[in-house]
């Protein structure tokens, strides 16, 4: 059984444990890996924000930047990009520009769903803060509170919830990383030092939920222990988020005649793995494909109770 939490998102509190939670993707953006270019106009965003509160998902998390392999972020320190991403998929977005993609959609979301819960994907404090000024009530940071060295401060002063990721180094970094001997290990280390740190900023314990960040600064093989070792998370006594949707460790496992399956083959083994995390203890999932999990979360909730 999964330890039951109560999740402070500030204005209201939401249970976490008794029935797996749901987090629906809405990328506003042009380069995303799955959906990229789709809801980038405001009115599709909102539209299909709707019709995946309508799949069941419990939250919309809504993102104006991609971290796919790759990218280029903004940040303290300075990262030179793989050769073979194109130049204009490289480039960081701007704060401004975040922002004029995120806040329109989180507000013509609350205007339409009062009642949503909404999260801003961001790692700039500067985006939170304006989110949730407009309605947001989670800030999902995938840096860890790391890149912006006021995050943890704004979010303090915030009192949203928060889910704190765990990434190994930068995405333009990712094809060059070394092994790592144990990545259940370090993962579970650093998401507590991180942890630590948020609480220090001001973050109270009982705002933060933790993410492994499965695919995230990950090798191939290193998925497979976080997916087999996942109970070990409940050792850092924190609600546990999951994010595995179609990601590029599922494509390379289902690989056909020398070639990683293509992400629109993706959908069965999404679901086998999440539906694998119900059961190993995950409170959230995030999936580009709501209808789909909420199916599954229900009969996985049924056999695991």
């Amino acid at each position: 059984m999964r330890p039951v939490f109560e999740w402070n998102l500030g204005s209201r509190s939401v249970e976490l444990g008794k029935r797996t939670l749901i987090m629906g993707v809405v990328n506003v953006t042009p380069d995303s890996f799955f959906d990229g270019g789709r809801y980038y106009d405001r009115d599709r965003a909102v539209e299909h924000a709707l019709q995946l509160l309508n799949d069941g998902a419990d939250i919309i998390d809504v993102g104006g930047e991609s971290t796919r392999p790759g990218a280029r972020v903004v940040s303290d320190a300075k990262g030179e990009s793989s050769s073979d991403v194109p130049e204009e998929s490289r480039q960081p977005v701007s704060e401004a520009e975040e922002l004029n993609r995120v806040i329109p959609v989180i507000e013509s979301l609350k205007k339409a769903r009062s009642g949503a819960i909404v999260s801003i994907d961001t790692y700039k404090s500067s985006v939170a803060r304006a989110a949730v000024e407009a309605g947001a009530e989670i800030v999902n940071d995938v840096s860890g509170l790391r890149w912006d060295r006021q995050m943890p401060r704004t979010l303090g002063a915030l009192h949203c919830g928060v889910v704190l990721m765990h990434m190994r180094g930068r995405p333009e970094e990712w094809r060059n990383l070394p092994p790592v001997e144990d990545v259940v290990i370090l993962v579970k280390r650093e998401l507590r030092d991180w942890a630590a740190a948020a609480r220090l900023g001001g973050v109270r314990q009982e705002r933060l939920v933790l993410d492994p960040g499965f695919g995230f600064g990950k090798n191939f093989e290193d998925n497979y222990p976080l997916l087999k070792r996942f109970p070990e998370f409940a050792d850092l006594r924190y609600p546990l988020l999951a994010g595995v949707s179609r990601k590029s460790f599922l494509g390379r496992a289902l690989a056909r005649n020398g070639k990683d399956a293509p992400v629109a083959d993706r959908l069965f083994a999404t679901i086998a793995m999440e539906t694998a995390l119900i059961y190993k203890g995950a409170h959230i999932i995030r999936t580009h494909d709501v209808r789909a999990t909420a199916d599954a979360r229900t009969i996985a909730d049924i056999a695991a109770s």
